[in-house]
């Protein structure tokens, strides 16, 4: 069995006790005994590498077995896994490029859209471009991906998702490049499937794109149709209003008078052309003014000098005005010829004078018929103004549904314009994806790979192992060292034990002092020595958490340790409910124990037995009572333990296991000193602290623990030789109690 060690906790002082030894043992005083190593602290765990190699060292059987089991598993399921086969396809995906200036004639440029290829690998592994696979290539007939008896709807969707699970995305780090697989059983199947794919996607995008234009299409016939509506609405209100408010407009687009916002009125119209006819009227007038005054004042005017009768009646009085004067120097005026030539010119200027009146009256005619002109002119364009004003005080709501039509025409006229540009383009595009490499069936399989699953197998086992190691032993608590009392319980260790094989018995290991057993003990009884201050105390109990720990055993070795350096020992065994001691009395003897002692007044010695070993007594138990705990907590208990000190130079009490019991409590109250017994990884530790902490609440003093049972397996790596007892190579094979044989069978110390 495996022992739980603690660390030392606060000793309790013993105080000064006067007890009566009886007739042959005088009164002493009991010692206040002061431990002599310092109180143990807790050690805060250290987690390095040589606690690590313990553990692992420990625990190696048990990651071996994990690696192996590891290694099995993988194998077995490498053996009965069906081989499969990866066919590979690549692809090129390409941005599609953008024209910065529309129709400038700039080379396009791709644009940089950290999402565009995340989103082309999404589309690769959309579950519609999968069912789109499996329409094309007619997979759902396949028995290999789908049940044949089910319906054609179920069979398509059970081989989309098995095609979709199969189908994996490896995109190329730092490129356009991307590859899809395909994994299956049948390698002309993969690459069937893995090429579907690729086709698939590049005519999936294509159509998308054409989808795009169609739905632009419906779109733009519908806003179309709707303008078309809008703008004929428009139009028809128009006219309406103008014809019920009398209003015509002249001039304007293409689209005809009245339905352009640069039309104008009827009377506008007819305003501007009669102000320009005033215009030219006034003109008129001015000019006509002119020339009546000129005729009017000078006899030389434009008019006359022009007028042909003039020119004609002038030169012919300019000829007889010449001839007058020439025939004057040989003619007397009174010469009739003469008189002729006078009378003939008056005539002339007669008519000159009648000619020259003729033009001032056409002028003056002329000036007022311009007059006139003008003035019906001015009357007609104040009348015409009214009315404009009149017109455009009406044309408000006019213009307002004029540009409603210019506005619905212009949108109409644009959706025309794109939906021709559309029907155009529609058919054109290039995807955004081409097929670098096609996929071919693979020459072999690429799973299962043997090589790679036992590697797998092997790290795993290592990593599940390691991890169980370390869990098992942090979820252990129990003492499994030296170093592990003092951490776990807080109590200061005074040796390890070893453990051996079970060919001999502890007399024969400790009779040896080559054996590891007996130089363990020595070396414990020396610790002993040096516990405390006082040093070697006069009585020790013996104590345990619970049976089967090697307590008594380690009683019974410690005193015959102290008995060969010539100390006088008494052995007592004061487990009243299971003695491990055994004193054979002969026939007709009284029966002689503690048990007999504690209901007796006899004196001590006639109860007390010599041993077959030198200077070691025994005060067996004797009779076992029905009421242990009182006859051990009883006064007369303390008085046997004073004159058990003042009669032998050392006192081993062997106690009953602490736990359950009040036995050992009551007893290291009456000890000077209480050594506790752990079995290497055998008891937990809040057994321990609890047993330890009863102890000393009872006022006992816990001096140091000893671990025993300890084996290298137990310890782990390191302690086969940490403690100088080499029993790693020892031919002993000791593994009962103190008071027991190979066997099992009770052991008599007495001849």
């Amino acid at each position: 069995m495996n022992l739980i060690a603690d660390t030392d906790a606060p000793r309790d002082h013993r105080q000064e006790l006067t007890v009566p030894m009886g007739d042959a043992v005088p009164m002493v005083h009991a010692r206040v005994l002061q431990p002599n190593f310092a109180l143990a602290q807790p050690e805060p765990h250290m987690f390095g590498l040589r606690e690590i190699a313990r553990i692992l060292y420990r625990w190696r059987w048990l990651i071996l077995v994990v690696i192996l089991a590891a290694v099995t598993l993988a194998s077995v399921i490498t053996l009965l896994t069906p081989p499969k086969y990866r066919a590979i396809a690549s692809l090129e995906i390409t941005q599609p490029a953008a024209e910065l200036i529309q129709g400038s004639g700039v080379q396009p440029i791709a644009l940089r859209d950290p999402q565009f290829l995340t989103t082309q690998y999404g589309l690769l592994r959309s579950k519609s471009l999968a069912r789109r696979v499996v329409r094309s290539l007619n997979l759902a007939k396949n028995p290999a991906l789908a049940p044949q008896n089910a319906a054609s709807s179920a069979r398509e969707e059970i081989a989309t998702a098995r095609v979709a699970g199969n189908f994996a995305v490896l995109p190329v780090a730092t490129s356009r490049l991307v590859g899809i697989s395909y994994t299956s059983s049948d390698p002309a199947l993969a690459a069937a499937i893995a090429n579907g794919f690729a086709d698939n996607f590049i005519a999936a995008d294509l159509q998308r794109k054409f989808d795009a234009t169609a739905d632009a299409r419906r779109f733009l016939q519908s806003r179309i149709a709707s303008t078309k509506t809008a703008l004929e609405s428009s139009e028809r209100a128009l006219v309406q209003y103008a014809q019920s408010q009398g209003l015509v407009q002249v001039g304007g687009g293409e689209g005809g008078a009245g339905t352009s916002s640069d039309s104008t009125s009827l009377d506008s119209a007819s305003l501007m052309a009669i102000n320009a006819s005033l215009a030219e009227a006034i003109n008129a007038r001015i000019l006509a003014q002119q020339k009546y005054r000129q005729n009017a004042q000078s006899g030389q005017t434009a008019d006359l000098i022009n007028d042909p009768t003039v020119q004609g009646l002038i030169a012919e009085r300019a000829k007889t005005q010449s001839e007058y004067d020439q025939k004057l120097s040989l003619y007397k005026p009174e010469f009739p010829a003469m008189q002729q030539l006078a009378a003939r010119i008056e005539a002339i200027d007669q008519q000159l004078k009648r000619q020259r009146g003729g033009v001032v009256t056409a002028s003056r005619s002329e000036y007022e018929a311009a007059v006139a002109r003008e003035r019906e002119l001015r009357a007609k364009v104040d009348q015409l103004k009214s009315s404009v004003l009149d017109t455009r005080g009406r044309g408000i709501q006019y213009n307002i549904l004029l540009r409603e039509v210019d506005t619905n025409r212009t949108l109409y006229d644009a959706l025309l314009q794109r939906y021709k540009n559309i029907g155009v383009a529609g058919g054109m595009g290039s995807s955004v994806a081409s097929i670098v490499d096609r996929a071919e069936p693979p020459g072999g399989p690429f799973s299962p790979n043997l090589t790679s699953n036992l590697l797998i197998a092997i790290f795993m086992g290592s990593a599940i192992g390691i991890g169980l190691a370390f869990l098992v032993e942090f979820i252990d608590d129990t003492i499994k060292s030296p170093d592990d009392i003092r951490k776990k319980i807080n109590v200061t260790p005074l040796g390890a034990i070893p453990v051996v094989g079970r060919n001999v018995t502890l007399y024969d290991a400790i009779s040896e002092p080559q054996n590891p057993i007996a130089e363990a003990y020595l070396s414990v009884c020396t610790a002993i020595e040096f516990a405390t201050a006082a040093g070697l105390p006069k009585s020790i109990l013996m104590a345990s958490a619970r049976a089967g720990e090697g307590k008594s055993s380690s009683a019974f070795a410690i005193a015959n340790v102290f008995a060969r350096r010539g100390l006088s020992v008494l052995l007592i065994d004061a487990d009243m409910r299971k003695p491990t001691f055994k004193v054979n009395a002969g026939d007709g003897q009284p029966v002689t124990g503690l048990a007999n002692l504690l209901t007796s007044d006899a004196p001590l010695r006639s109860h007390v037995t010599a041993t077959k070993f030198a200077n070691l007594s025994l005060l067996p138990c004797g009779h076992i009572p029905p009421n242990p705990a009182e006859l051990l907590s009883s006064s007369r208990m303390r008085d046997i333990i004073a004159q058990c000190e003042a009669g032998y130079d050392l006192v081993i009490v062997d106690a009953p296991p602490v736990l359950g019991l009040a036995d050992a409590p009551v007893l290291s109250s009456m000890c000077e000193a209480t050594v506790f017994i752990i079995q290497a990884s055998a008891v937990r530790r809040p057994a321990m602290v609890s047993a330890v902490e009863r102890l000393r609440a009872s006022g006992g003093t816990v001096i140091g623990a000893i671990l025993t049972k300890l084996s290298a397996k137990t310890a782990g790596y390191g302690y086969g030789y940490g403690y100088g007892y080499g029993y790693g190579y020892s031919q002993y094979a000791y593994g009962g109690d103190a008071g027991t044989d190979s066997s099992g069978r009770r052991i008599e110390l007495v001849n």
